[in-house]
C-alpha cells in the first residue's frame, strides 16, 4: 500500500471538541493511510478522542519490529491497525500481540476480462492474477479458487507494484484478472467497463480491519485506561459515519490521496461494525492452516489463536 506523501497530520491529531474523558493519555497510532477502512480510526483520532491520538502511516508491524532495547516498539506505538492475515504473520514471532476491536470489514472481488475467456471461476485455470500473495486479498483468492476445485498452483500470480497499476495493468491485458482489495477492484471495473467479470467473495471471505496492540501495552494502566477510550471514540466514530459517511469519506480521501469518486464508488463494500467479530477465532483458525502451509511450519493450535484476541478491552469500553 503507498505512503501518503504531503499529508495535513493536524488533521489526524484529535483535537475534539466533543465530550471526552480526562485523565487520558496521548495515544500513537499507525495503520495504512492509503487504505479506506481506516475511516473510523481518523474520524476517532480527529473528532473523538481529545487528549491527541496521532495516527501516521504503517501497520502493525510498527507494534512487532524490534526496537533498541530488544522488547518492540509497543513502548512507543500503542495501536495499529491492519486486517487479520498481518496480526496472524507477525504474532508467530510475537505472540503478545493482541487484537482488540474489529473495525471495519471489507468485502473483496476478482475482477477479470471477459475477453480472456474467463466466465466462471474454474476460467481463471492457467490464467494471469494480479494479486499480493501474502495479504489478505491473497487468502481471498485461494478461498474463491477452493470453490472451483482451483489453487495458486493453476495460476500464474503476478505481483504488480504499486497496487495502483493493477487496474491499467489489466485493461492493457497483461494480466486476465485482479484480486485485490477496494477501492482497486472497484478501479480494475471502471477501467475495462463492459469487458469486465466480477466474482465477489460473499459468503467465502470477508476483510477483518482490526485495531491492535501488545500485552505490555494493555498491562500499562494509563495506556490502557486510554485504549479503553478510544474504543469508545472508534465505536462512535463508526456510529457517526454509518449515520452519515460523508466527512469520514472526505477525510479518508484527503489522506489516502484517492480521488472523491474512488472513495464513493467502494464505500458499499464497506461495514464499520466496530465490534469484535463474533467468528473472529473461527476466521483466525482457517486462515492459519494457510499461513502455515505457506510458511512450511506446523499451524498454531485454537487455543494458541485465541490468546491472539483480548475482548477485555472492548468488554470495558462497553460499561457505563
Amino acid at each position: 500500500m503507498r505512503a501518503v506523501a504531503g499529508l495535513s497530520w493536524a488533521l489526524l491529531t484529535g483535537c475534539s471538541t466533543m465530550g471526552t474523558e480526562s485523565g487520558l493519555p496521548p495515544l500513537a497510532i499507525r495503520g495504512s493511510t492509503a487504505t479506506l477502512e481506516i475511516a473510523p480510526v481518523l474520524l476517532a483520532a480527529r473528532d473523538h478522542y481529545g487528549p491527541g491520538a496521532t495516527v501516521k502511516n504503517g501497520g502493525i508491524g510498527d507494534l512487532a519490529a524490534p526496537g533498541p532495547s530488544g522488547q518492540g516498539v509497543g513502548e512507543s506505538v500503542d495501536l495499529a491497525t491492519h486486517a487479520e492475515t498481518q496480526a496472524l504473520r507477525y504474532s508467530v514471532s510475537r505472540p503478545d500481540i493482541r487484537i482488540i476491536l474489529t473495525v471495519t470489514e471489507g468485502r473483496y472481488r476478482i475482477v477479470a476480462r471477459r475477453s480472456a475467456g474467463i466466465a466462471d471461476l474454474a476460467d481463471l485455470k492457467g490464467k494471469r492474477v494480479a494479486t499480493l500473495a501474502t495479504t489478505s486479498a491473497g487468502y481471498f483468492l485461494a478461498r474463491m479458487l477452493a470453490q472451483a476445485g482451483l489453487s495458486f498452483a493453476d495460476i500464474e500470480p503476478v505481483r504488480i507494484s504499486p497496487i495502483e497499476n493493477m487496474a491499467g495493468a489489466l485493461a492493457r491485458r497483461e494480466v486476465d484478472a485482479v484480486a485485490i482489495w477496494e477501492p482497486h477492484a472497484g478501479n480494475a471495473v471502471h477501467a475495462i467497463g463492459d469487458d469486465s467479470i466480477e466474482f465477489a467473495g460473499e459468503g467465502v471471505y470477508r476483510e477483518l480491519f482490526n485495531l491492535n496492540t501488545t500485552a505490555a501495552t494493555l498491562a500499562d494502566p494509563q495506556k490502557r485506561k486510554g485504549i479503553v477510550a478510544f474504543i469508545r471514540a472508534v465505536r462512535a466514530s463508526a456510529e457517526r459515519t454509518r449515520r452519515d459517511p460523508a466527512p469520514a469519506q472526505a477525510l479518508v480521501a484527503e489522506t489516502s490521496g484517492l480521488s472523491s469518486d474512488e472513495v464513493l464508488r467502494a464505500w458499499p463494500t464497506l461495514a464499520f461494525p466496530a465490534r469484535l467479530a463474533p467468528d473472529l477465532l473461527d476466521v483466525l483458525v482457517a486462515e492459519e492452516e494457510w499461513l502455515a502451509a505457506q510458511d512450511k511450519r506446523p499451524p498454531r493450535s485454537r487455543a494458541t489463536l485465541a490468546q491472539l484476541i483480548d475482548a477485555s478491552v472492548y468488554e470495558e469500553a462497553l460499561r457505563p
